[in-house]
């Protein structure tokens, strides 16, 4: 069974470190001390991660980056409380995660883990799924089962991503809509479920059937 008081610590380190939280909520689920549950009931509570874009999803490309679409993200996580926003995009680079943070409802904000690193591709052919290999590094480098994890990614570029029953595409011009918060929902409702890597099972969203 994994280590939960160990898991735990980790999040309420990085949190009050690199995002100067005091507290997640999530970690309130064992309490003070580290306790072994049923397998239906770690399907609940385990951490669900989501490696998200901006451009092209929280608004679309190419206009006002006034993060728009950001509402109906955060309106799925609101109902998640085991999900956790790791920042994929390139605004990691650009700004500081305090500012990235600053984006993002202040209920919402405990529910960011971080950002995802940046790789240097030494040729142009790793560029394809180059987002994908920097979230499977984040994942190993907070994750005690990384192989295990339950993670999905909302971007509006699929060659980003290799794994393609793992994300939500957007369609760059709209950015998240209610349908890819429907795609959303479906997907963190069957990592509760257990379903784990039976992610190709599950319906994509609107813009992902209109480009297959």
């Amino acid at each position: 069974m994994p280590d939960y008081e160990n898991a735990t610590g980790r999040e309420i380190r990085y949190a009050a470190v690199c995002l100067g939280f005091e507290y997640i909520a999530h970690c309130s689920i064992f309490g003070n001390r580290a306790r072994i549950l049923p397998a239906a009931e770690w399907n609940m509570t385990r951490t669900a991660y989501i490696f998200m874009d901006f451009d092209g999803v929280t608004h679309p490309w190419g206009e006002v980056e006034d993060f728009r679409c950001l509402p109906h993200i955060e309106a799925v996580v609101r109902e998640f409380a085991e999900a956790r926003i790791v920042i994929a995009s390139d605004w990691r680079m650009l700004f500081s995660m305090q500012k990235l943070v600053a984006r993002f409802s202040d209920d919402v904000r405990p529910q960011i883990a971080g950002a995802t690193p940046h790789m240097l591709p030494k040729t142009g052919a790793e560029l394809h799924g180059l987002r994908e290999r920097e979230a499977m590094l984040w994942l190993a480098q907070h994750d005690p089962n990384p192989a295990e994890a339950a993670w999905c990614a909302i971007d509006d570029a699929p060659g980003n991503w290799l794994s393609r029953s793992r994300l939500i595409l957007t369609d760059f011009k709209r950015g998240f809509t209610t349908e890819d918060a429907d795609a959303l929902r479906r997907m963190l409702d069957g990592f509760r479920a257990g379903t784990g890597n039976r992610l190709e099972r599950a319906a994509p969203s609107l813009w992902a059937r209109n480009i297959a």
